[in-house]
């Protein structure tokens, strides 16, 4: 099997911002949560939208993923083949109704997420600002696979 050449950090984060703009794309969210006394991860696959340069999930509001976030204000999220994955540490900025959310947020998410949970009960918009930002798709990619550190885009 032949290996590509690695990307310039410019093509990685041309092709991470398309990734994350991918109509009906999924990412697999991991948080965590202590119980009795011990880290209990909990990764689930959700719908994702990008919005000015936010990650936006729906979830039930009474779901692990939104308790965990919710306490824990953190996530790590994965998009991707095992061959072109981008990893996101991200904050918690927002916790949002869907109710009460802006025409902007639910609208936008509605249109990239392949679903609109305004039309079910008990859901929320958990709004999260990444933090980090990586890209690879081989091990020739791993250096210099971050491509936002501390909120900024390095590249």
């Amino acid at each position: 099997m032949s290996v590509a050449a690695p990307r310039t950090a410019t093509e990685r984060k041309a092709d991470t911002l398309a990734m994350l703009g991918t109509p009906a794309i999924d990412v697999w969210v991991a948080s965590a949560d202590i119980v009795n006394g011990a880290m209990c991860a909990h990764l689930v696959p959700l719908s994702l939208a990008w919005i000015g340069e936010r990650v936006v999930i729906a979830v039930g509001s009474d779901s692990a993923t939104a308790r965990n976030i919710r306490e824990h204000c953190t996530a790590r999220l994965g998009l991707g083949p095992t061959r072109d994955v981008v990893m996101i540490d991200a904050v918690l900025e927002d916790i949002i109704g869907v109710a009460e959310a802006p025409p902007a947020l639910a609208d936008g998410d509605a249109a990239q997420a392949d679903w609109d949970p305004r039309t079910a009960d008990g859901y929320v918009y958990i709004v999260l600002r990444p933090e980090r930002i990586q890209a690879w798709r081989e091990s020739n990619e791993l250096s210099g696979r971050t491509l936002m550190r501390a909120g900024c885009w390095v590249v």
